[in-house]
């Protein structure tokens, strides 16, 4: 397969290390991609759920593909969320072409784009972590389930069916919460003068103008590889929302895979670039 070049591509919530995360195909979609700049938008790894017991290859090879881009020069920045805060401490590490952070500001076309995982507005996270986390395991149960029973209907022929988004749909709390966390991410963003602001942590695909009396903004979240498959990708002075399609991708091997560096290889290329 031809690799598309790509000049921003942001992607968030993979989870990895869950049940419910797609690696399989977002490690296809990596595969097709050639990007300038990778933004791992929060709870790329997540650290509150990690199980020792799970952690399946297709998960690694993810991570690999990540160190693979920064080792071949893509600038990758790593923003840290609620699901792998743990990394915080590390803040502003910089190796070479790895950068991790809490939020970052990136120079588009004269245009400004302000990113963060957008969990500093989820109450429930920075209040009551512990009924955040017994969410998040119910949530990963939900998903795993749904992917059981959207087996079953393929199967039959049926059309694949999501508990959570009609669960988002249909509850009147977390519709409102959803459009909280816009409206208040926008407004922060006209306020500080962003053109963009790029958001991750709710699993709601979206490009949308907002605008008040004091100005505009574009709002864009990411979505996920949990449920939507998403990615946001920039090119010629346009955003646009990937979506995940399974028969556009192959699952063979091409050659480039095959012939991958060790760990150690990738590694030794991000901290000792040529």
């Amino acid at each position: 397969m031809k690799k598309r070049k790509v000049e921003v591509v942001v992607l968030s919530d993979v989870h990895l290390g869950t049940y419910g995360s797609h690696a399989k195909e977002l490690n296809n979609y990596l595969s097709s991609i050639k990007p300038e700049i990778l933004v791992l938008n929060g709870d790329i790894i997540d650290i509150w759920q990690f199980r020792k017991s799970y952690f399946p290859k297709s998960h690694l090879k993810v991570i690999q593909k990540i160190i693979s881009f920064a080792s071949k020069g893509t600038k990758v920045y790593y923003i840290t969320g609620n699901h792998d805060e743990m990394l915080r401490k590390f803040t502003e590490m910089n190796m070479g072409n790895f950068i991790l952070a809490d939020k970052i500001v990136l120079e588009l076309n004269d245009k400004k784009a302000w990113i963060f995982h957008g969990d500093v507005f989820d109450a429930s996270v920075n209040h009551a972590k512990w009924i955040a986390k017994l969410g998040g395991l119910g949530y990963d149960y939900l998903i795993l389930m749904n992917r059981f029973i959207n087996w079953c209907l393929k199967k039959i022929g049926q059309e694949p069916y999501s508990f959570s988004k009609k669960i988002k749909a249909s509850v009147k709390k977390a519709v409102k919460h959803i459009s909280d966390f816009e409206e208040t991410a926008a407004e922060l963003a006209i306020e500080n003068q962003y053109d963009y602001v790029l958001c991750g942590h709710i699993h709601e695909p979206k490009i949308i103008k907002k605008e008040n009396k004091n100005g505009s903004t574009t709002y864009l979240n990411s979505g996920d590889w949990v449920e939507n498959l998403t990615a946001l990708e920039y090119n010629r002075k346009k955003w646009k929302l990937f979506y995940y399609q399974e028969s556009e991708f192959t699952e063979t091997k091409s050659s480039h895979e095959k012939d991958e560096p060790t760990g150690e290889q990738l590694i030794a290329s991000i901290i000792f670039p040529k």
